[in-house]
């Protein structure tokens, strides 16, 4: 009998899976994944999604099920945490600097980007508070004149 993973190994093996919006970043890095506990033989892995109805968050699951069950972990169980709710406090340094990477920029505290993601400037516009999914701004950049997405605080 093959024994099962530590949580440990379990947290690098969903470290891998990547968010199905922005596929530069993990479901760790993003910090939905909230905790992996093994109860007997079962895998408890609670996930807190970005907001409550996220559309993704089946998808989610999906993805985090066939992880490890590709990992050889065949009891699982997905549970769904809203309280605390998701903040953007909880996207790793790792995760911000791969965000920016992938062309947005990270949430900052202030009321919008610290700087264009492409190339740094800090002469920037919001062109619209809604970008391409909801948890994101539209914002351009004066100096390259490159439209990019902010991750918006939550």
């Amino acid at each position: 009998m093959v024994s099962a993973p530590d949580t440990e190994t379990v947290w690098h093996i969903l470290a891998k899976v990547p968010d199905p919006e922005i596929p530069a970043i993990s479901l760790v890095d993003l910090g939905i994944i909230r905790d992996v506990a093994w109860a007997g033989d079962r895998l408890e892995v609670t996930v807190t999604p970005t907001y409550s109805g996220c559309p993704a968050t089946r998808f989610i699951n999906t993805a985090i099920e066939e992880a490890l069950r590709a990992a050889g972990i065949e009891q699982i169980e997905i549970r769904t945490q809203l309280t605390p709710p998701w903040t953007t406090d909880w996207i790793s340094e790792a995760g911000r600097r791969k965000l920016e990477a992938y062309g947005i920029a990270p949430p900052t505290p202030g009321a919008g980007p610290e700087r264009c993601p492409r190339c740094g400037s800090t002469r920037l516009a919001r062109v619209s508070q809604f970008g391409s999914t909801p948890c994101k701004a539209q914002w351009r950049c004066e100096d390259c004149l490159e439209p990019f997405d902010y991750f918006k605080c939550i």
